[in-house]
């Protein structure tokens, strides 16, 4: 494949692969000619679909599985499982023949094989799932959406670092705000972690431009380009903003086609409410990341369409052409440093305990 850096995909994950994988492919290679493509599955039935996929055809290679991992199977099965496309594009990234995979698979599946293959990096509690997230000023992200439900205050802090290394990766922000979600802005708000972790961010040396508390409507405000929190209510945050965001389309709709004064009215605004309807597709956020391991694992929504997958893609390209994984290591140091308890001197024996 050259001197290109290599994407590592699975081909078979998600529920409409591999059709949807290679067309995500095509679309991306269209607008980055400089990378190259692992594409792990069954060859029988990825060769004549890429075979019609001119751009991404040339830059390929196939690297045949026996096996795929199924939307409904069971981390510990996968786990088990050998020669499987998830897996397999998982291990590129261990030997260092890819800097980046990407799959639309089961999510559970994907977290365990990547943990297992990958391991976190050293000095990592454990790894936070990272999700962009519209908002009124363009967009931020969140974590963690679940990889974990309950975190404490140096957990926090280190999804925090992560957050702000991805932000500066993906977002391209140069000195991403950080914020730790809470019930109010108040110092005295909240539960013991979260005020713990302000307090570890606040007396440590890290770089982080810490906002301090967030709400939840400062999520869709946009005040921090970081929100931070566990994965129990990352996750329901997640879940009820999509719910949400169907809502508010589903009644638009219904209203602009509910007489024929608002069909005319509808056509008059037809440019605003793409616009609108744009900033509400989540296939132009898509692509969440497991943030923590030695080596990048993109996670595309199983449903998604080529639009969406070639935007996995393209989170993927960024993370691993990123100095992130040295960013976050930096910042590690710098919170074990201040958590590492100051030994206390004994005056009678002279001796440090």
């Amino acid at each position: 494949m050259g001197d290109r850096a290599v994407i590592s995909i699975d081909g078979m994950g998600g529920d409409h692969a591999p059709g949807i994988v290679v067309e995500g492919l095509e679309r991306f290679a269209q607008t980055r000619r400089d990378l190259t493509f692992l594409l792990h599955g069954d060859e029988a039935r990825l060769k004549p679909l890429l075979a019609r996929a001119p751009t991404a055809g040339p830059r390929t290679t196939i690297r045949h599985a026996e096996r795929m991992v199924a939307m409904d199977d069971k981390p510990g099965q996968a786990v088990r499982q050998k020669d499987t496309s998830m897996r397999n594009a998982i291990e590129a990234v261990k030997a260092g023949e890819a800097i980046a995979a990407v799959s639309a698979g089961n999510t559970g599946a994907l977290m365990a094989l990547s943990k297992l293959i990958l391991r976190t990096v050293e000095g990592l509690h454990r790894p936070a799932l990272v999700g962009t997230w519209p908002t009124q000023t363009g967009v931020s992200c969140v974590l963690d959406l679940g990889a974990d439900i309950d975190a404490d205050a140096e957990q926090l802090v280190e999804f925090a670092i992560m957050g702000a290394a991805f932000a500066r990766a993906v977002h391209h922000k140069d000195n991403p705000t950080v914020g730790l979600l809470n019930i109010g802005s108040e110092e005295l708000k909240g539960h013991e972690s979260i005020r713990e972790a302000a307090k570890l961010i606040r007396e440590s040396d890290l770089n982080l431009a810490f906002h301090g508390f967030v709400e939840g409507d400062d999520i869709g405000k946009g005040t921090v380009d970081v929100v931070v929190t566990d994965g129990f209510t990352g996750n329901i945050a997640l879940k009820t903003a999509e719910g949400v965001a169907r809502m508010i389309s589903t009644l638009l709709r219904e209203a602009l086609t509910s007489s024929l004064i608002a069909k005319v009215g509808a056509g008059l605004a037809m440019s605003a409410l793409k616009g609108f309807q744009m900033k509400l597709d989540p296939r132009q956020v898509n692509g969440g990341v497991f943030l923590g391991l030695n080596g990048v694992v993109v996670k595309s929504h199983g449903g998604t369409d080529a639009v969406g997958f070639a935007q996995a893609i393209s989170v993927a390209a960024d993370m691993g052409e990123s100095r992130f994984k040295a960013e976050i290591e930096d910042n590690l140091k710098r919170l074990m440093a201040i958590m590492k308890p100051t030994p206390v001197v004994d005056a009678s024996e002279g001796t440090a305990r």
